[in-house]
């Protein structure tokens, strides 16, 4: 799917247009084979640049053509897993040529959407190398943003494991340490092509855009930082609520022990009587009383397991 949006000076306003013109945005959204070819052969742009940011697996990277420059990076998206909201990355892909800027992305997001949406101050299509910073800075806002939301459901899963440690709450921790790992790996790459961009020399650079480029390096290195301080504490958590239930699980086999010493001291005693033996040989096995001696024997010699249990801490 191909949209195209443009500014035109004077006017206020984003436009959408029908054809490609100079001075416009050009957004691809999953696009066909047919799309990619058509931009590719109308632009002279790689067809292999064009068909990268369509690889979940492709790295974020810089690289300087002759007839455009590629800006590929990795962004946060949430996707739906039977319910679950699982958070990972994808590429998008941003080709700047010399009168038109080209994003490609596989599927809408939000970083992109602000800008249609006229949620960014002073974005206006024709001052390009503003609107890709401006692009990289949502990314790593984004990022801030999904970084909290992942906190905030590790705490609300930490409350419940305090009450019940279930399997299903354990594993819903394990996936959130799965995403601060892609997000990990995914802003460490951004950081690079960040890095790459401040000496570029491809881009034409204006002051402010310098200082908002300066502001998206700042901003991809604190979600670095809370990714790295949040994955830390996520895996400690796990290690804690596993030396719990390990604990909890040694806790209650001692108990079971210390009760199957006690129910068995009383079956012992009646197996003894149960014997194939003389009943003569038998202490009270003539008497009347015989049954509750024994009874009350029984109880006793229990009791006095129970104690012996306790002060040991068995029990």
């Amino acid at each position: 799917m191909i949209r195209i949006y443009k500014h035109y000076e004077g006017e206020p306003g984003l436009h959408v247009l029908q054809d490609i013109e100079r001075e416009s945005w050009v957004m691809l959204i999953d696009p066909t084979q047919e799309e990619l070819y058509q931009i590719s052969e109308s632009y002279r742009i790689d067809i292999d640049d064009l068909k990268a940011a369509l690889d979940p697996e492709e790295r974020s990277r810089l690289e300087n053509e002759e007839d455009y420059t590629m800006i590929l990076v990795n962004i946060p998206v949430v996707e739906d897993d039977n319910g679950k909201r699982w958070y990972e990355t994808i590429p998008l892909g941003i080709y700047i040529t010399k009168k038109i800027v080209f994003t490609v992305c596989l599927e809408e997001t939000n970083i992109l959407g602000q800008f249609v949406d006229g949620l960014v101050p002073e974005f206006y299509t024709y001052m390009k190398t503003r609107f890709v910073y401006q692009i990289l800075y949502n990314n790593a806002v984004l990022f801030l943003h999904y970084l909290r939301i992942i906190d905030q459901r590790a705490n609300q899963i930490e409350d419940v494991l305090l009450e019940t440690s279930r399997n299903k709450d354990l594993i819903q921790l394990y996936d959130l340490e799965k995403c601060l790992v892609y997000f990990t790996t995914s802003l460490k790459s951004n950081e690079v092509v960040l890095e790459k961009l401040r000496k570029h020399i491809g881009l034409r650079h204006y002051e402010e855009d310098q200082e908002l480029l300066e502001d998206v390096i700042i901003e991809n290195k604190q979600a670095m930082e809370m990714t790295y301080i949040y994955h830390n504490i996520l895996r400690s958590t796990m290690s804690l609520f596993g030396s719990i239930i390990d604990n909890n699980l040694n806790q209650s086999m001692k108990f079971l022990a210390a009760v199957t010493i006690i129910v068995e001291l009383p079956t012992m005693i009646s197996g003894l009587y149960g014997m194939n033996v003389k009943l003569s040989s038998m202490p009270f096995a003539q008497s009347s009383y015989g049954f509750a001696v024994i009874a009350a024997f029984s109880v006793v010699v229990c009791l006095l397991a129970v104690c012996i249990l306790k002060k040991k801490n068995l029990l």
